[in-house]
């Protein structure tokens, strides 16, 4: 038998895989299609404190390799959250986290306080990549000091396990790693999505809304990967990897270069079972090349263990 379960902070998952922040609604949305409770957890769609609308049309566009969105950020609010999702996220049997963005550092401890009322709720995972009003717009992730600051705030108020939510828009992520290890997070998303911009030749204008937007899908894994390692050499809080897996392959590589647990994001509107099914080929995997726990992967490659059938895998 192959021990499925890792860890992220105090945190205790039934397998790594979980499926990504904005790509599976708010965890009830694929009931019927696919067997959630399958899933090592759920990151929820992004919640403000007020209900927002997001960007206008157009905010998807299909790209060769992947998919950009300028969603910006639409949600239903945490009080709706509150009232009409968690009752029904409370009855799965699968981790819960919920993803915080916000305006100001203020809000981002507004919407957490008022989520760590309740029951129901695992971790907290937060992004960081959110526009600060306070600071003309700019990235709260892009500055050290304030994705330190909001993990300091935010770790005073809860228990739960902290997870951060890095953005790879930045020349060194390692160093914004150290920052909000320090800080007090649990652990590390690694990587949200990368700007990119898509033409329409016929129009002569942009084909986002917004111009530019986040680059997701398989065009960005080989970067998230080296993101991953960067961090795994920085710190030694766990790091869920993100970034373009579409398959078990994908999530194996990750694990590799240190991940402890992966998300599964765009390959969820392709098909909203890919998580378990890359849940199932973990195990698959591990019972082929006698493996009896998912964990022995975790960063084989920069520790160099003695994982031979693994090696000559590869």
């Amino acid at each position: 038998m192959v021990n499925t379960q890792t860890s992220i902070g105090g945190l205790t998952l039934k397998n790594p895989v979980l499926v990504a922040s904005g790509t599976f609604g708010y965890g009830d949305d694929c009931n019927d299609l696919v067997d959630v409770n399958k899933l090592g957890g759920i990151v929820t769609k992004s919640l403000s404190s007020k209900p927002r609308d997001g960007n206008p049309p157009t905010r998807i566009v299909e790209t060769p390799s992947g998919m950009l969105n300028s969603i910006g950020l639409a949600n239903i609010g945490v009080e709706k959250f509150i009232k009409e999702k968690l009752p029904i996220l409370q009855a799965l049997e699968t981790a819960i986290i919920v993803n915080i963005a916000a305006s100001t550092i203020d809000e981002y401890c507004t919407v957490l306080s008022r989520l760590d009322e309740h029951e129901g709720i695992d971790a907290y995972e937060i992004n960081v990549s959110c526009p600060n009003v306070k600071e003309g717009g700019l990235s709260f992730g892009t500055s050290c000091e304030m994705t330190a600051e909001i993990t300091r705030r935010l770790r005073a108020i809860t228990t739960k396990t902290l997870i951060i939510k890095l953005t790879p828009n930045v020349a060194h992520i390692s160093e914004f790693a150290h920052a909000v290890a320090d800080a007090g997070a649990d652990a590390i998303s690694v990587i949200n999505t990368i700007v990119g911009m898509a033409v329409d030749v016929k129009t002569f204008k942009p084909k986002l809304s917004t111009v530019t937007g986040g680059l997701s899908g398989p065009a960005i894994k080989p970067i998230a990967l080296a993101k991953v390692y960067e961090v795994a050499q920085a710190v030694s809080i766990p790091i869920i990897g993100i970034g373009g897996i579409m398959t078990t392959e994908d999530a194996i590589e990750f694990l590799l270069v240190g991940a402890s647990a992966i998300q599964v994001g765009t390959a969820n509107f392709i098909d909203p079972a890919a998580g378990v099914k890359i849940a199932d080929g973990l195990r698959s995997f591990c019972e082929r090349m006698n493996i009896d726990s998912v964990t022995k992967l975790i960063g084989a490659l920069q520790s160099k263990k003695e994982l031979s059938i693994v090696h000559s895998w590869l």
